[in-house]
């Protein structure tokens, strides 16, 4: 599929999708919406692709929402906004539930719904200027792509509500500290740097890497006793896989493994 406000490579078991509006530094439009979703969906079904990796063309990594296709829909701002996020939603959905692992690559500012677009991702790598946004309450909206979810997750909520309504906005280096960016590398690092630690999956076992994502999220919503029948459950199922026999083969045998996925 051609797309025209993205733009997504597949090499070598590595898809890059590239948010592409640079001139309106990469803003969530309605199209772009659209686009992200069916760029998402195709890595998820795509069987050669292993990793997926989100960067953003130009000076920004994403400003989130498009202001000016706001104020061109205010008369009908509410069905505006609602078939936006419908669609960025189900995109986000996907990136957490997928069984690929999914990296950002953040360059220039994260702001708003591309704050919550790294979060929703399992890896986030940013550039030194990098700037992490939550922007909402500056035009009197509220936060979307799951930044209610994610932020108090991972910061608690005294201090999601402080970025979110007080400070607003983190450098990398600040972004890191608070937990919420996994490494910080030179501009011109960036895209080198992801890229190796994506090709770090390639050799690994995709069923692995799914199960253990999997078991990421459940643990949200779960007891200990509960997550750990979970895990029993998951580790069992690895226990009748051909990579896990391959992977206990290797290890004894010294040597190293060559998954394959089933």
């Amino acid at each position: 599929m051609s797309y025209k406000t993205i733009l997504l490579n597949i090499e070598n078991g590595i898809a890059t999708l590239t948010l592409n509006r640079p001139e309106n530094y990469n803003a969530l439009s309605l199209e772009l919406a659209g686009e992200l979703l069916e760029a998402v969906l195709e890595c998820d079904e795509n069987s050669s692709v292993k990793v997926l990796m989100i960067t953003g063309a130009g000076k920004a990594f994403c400003a989130g929402g498009d202001v000016k296709e706001f104020h061109q829909n205010l008369d009908n701002a509410s069905l505006y906004l609602k078939k936006l996020t419908s669609q960025l939603h189900k995109s986000i959905a996907k990136i957490c539930r997928m069984p690929k692992p999914v990296i950002a690559a953040v360059n220039g500012v994260a702001a708003g719904g591309g704050f919550s677009l790294s979060l929703a991702c399992d890896l986030t790598i940013a550039a030194e200027s990098a700037k992490f946004v939550t922007a909402y309450s500056d035009i009197a909206a509220t936060p979307d792509l799951g930044m209610t979810y994610f932020l108090p997750r991972i910061l608690g909520n005294k201090k999601a509500f402080e970025l979110a309504l007080v400070r607003k906005q983190l450098t990398a280096s600040e972004a890191k500290e608070w937990g919420l960016v996994n490494q910080v590398v030179p501009d011109g690092e960036l895209k080198k740097v992801t890229m190796e630690i994506a090709q770090k999956f390639m050799t690994a076992s995709s069923l692995g890497i799914g199960a253990t994502k999997k078991l990421l999220q459940l643990s949200l919503s779960q007891t200990l006793e509960s997550q750990m029948e979970n895990e029993s459950e998951f580790i069992a199922r690895a226990g009748k896989s051909q990579d896990f026999r391959e992977g206990v083969n290797a290890f004894v045998e010294r040597r190293k493994a060559r998954f394959k996925g089933a």
